[in-house]
């Protein structure tokens, strides 16, 4: 840290992303990407036109994936916000509701950036733990004084609240605004989508990092009333008006136009993921119910962070995570069939190995 950093932020704990090495080929389940690639259509639009019109500056209004989007999920135009990744669009959330007299409210296991947001810009918040089941205890936030983010379903658990549950959140905080942060929800989870106009203070956040296989991309959305998109419009604007590429607006465009391709994908990361947990079921583990492309789960003869180390060692990786409550869990993002059996024999060569030395 050099000694001109401004002393707001010298106390930061920064947000530490997946790891992604590059000393040898993994078999990479650490970061919950997509193990299958982009349609099609996505394909043929990153072509040599969009390349060649990188030279230009990008639409910062993103009219026609606007538009796109909000036929997509029956909505108008001005209740859509493009954002560069789901993170973008959560920064500028935690900026424009949160902040003063406004605190923010969110699980204590969760998505990691939440705290970080918070203390970049200075919010008081309040972290509410999750059940001893992990589950979120939605009567938590009823009547708060506040912001309050849920990731749904929530992320490392991969556990989901109801739409009902949620609904009953909204109308306990009419007056602060409920963000709910559905990365996952193509997975097996239930989307708010459809109670934006119902609800002028719910946000809806997304991405096209899981289910659209364009992490690499960068390309987030948030779905809600238009005085909230024009609210996330004022600091993209105050920020950095051309936040999209060309060629990442071009794909975002083309992919909804496959949708089937997407929901069949998802299908069959559902299928491997069900196979995967029961695998890992009969070989003594503990794995939480899912509703996200990855499990959550622990073994009871192998400390949580000795098989992440031994998996990584063996050529796989999986995120590890150091808070005390969940360190003997293991997050795993599922793969392809093949990926899920490396992962299986590398489980299954561990644990031999623990036998022979016992």
């Amino acid at each position: 840290m050099s000694r001109f950093l401004n002393k707001a932020y010298a106390g930061l704990h920064e947000y530490v992303p997946g790891e992604q090495p590059q000393d040898m080929q993994y078999v990479k389940l650490n970061t919950n990407e997509s193990p299958y690639p982009p349609s099609p259509a996505v394909l043929a639009a990153a072509n040599a036109r969009q390349a060649e019109l990188l030279r230009l500056y990008p639409d910062p209004t993103a009219t026609p994936l606007r538009a796109a989007l909000a036929a997509r999920y029956g909505l108008a135009m001005q209740n859509v916000f493009i954002g560069n990744g789901s993170d973008e669009v959560l920064n500028f959330a935690f900026m424009a509701f949160a902040g003063g007299d406004t605190p923010a409210y969110f699980p204590d296991i969760s998505y990691g950036f939440y705290p970080v947001f918070a203390q970049l810009h200075g919010i008081q918040y309040t972290e509410l733990p999750l059940r001893p089941d992990f589950t979120v205890s939605w009567q938590a936030y009823y009547g708060r004084d506040g912001m309050i983010v849920i990731a749904n379903p929530n992320a490392p658990t991969g556990l989901s609240l109801s739409v009902g549950a949620i609904e009953e959140i909204l109308r306990s905080n009419p007056d602060h605004v409920v963000v709910i942060d559905e990365a996952y929800v193509d997975f097996g989870g239930e989307s708010c989508a459809k109670l934006v106009e119902q609800y002028d203070n719910l946000l809806v956040v997304m991405t096209y990092s899981k289910s659209r296989s364009m992490a690499g991309a960068r390309l987030g959305f948030a779905l809600g009333s238009a005085a909230l998109i024009a609210d996330l419009e004022k600091l993209k604007y105050s920020t950095n008006p051309y936040n999209i590429s060309r060629l990442t607006l071009a794909c975002g465009e083309a992919a909804l136009k496959e949708e089937e391709y997407y929901r069949a994908k998802c299908d069959e990361i559902m299928r491997t993921r069900a196979g995967t947990a029961e695998a890992l079921r009969q070989l003594g583990f503990t794995v939480l119910d899912s509703d996200a492309n990855f499990l959550f789960a622990k073994s009871d003869a192998v400390d949580g962070e000795t098989l992440y180390l031994q998996l990584k060692a063996r050529g796989v990786l999986v995120r590890h995570f150091t808070l005390p409550r969940i360190a003997q869990y293991n997050r795993i993002t599922i793969g392809t069939p093949a990926q899920m059996e490396s992962l299986l024999a590398a489980v299954r060569d561990i644990l031999s190995e623990r036998e022979n030395e016992a």
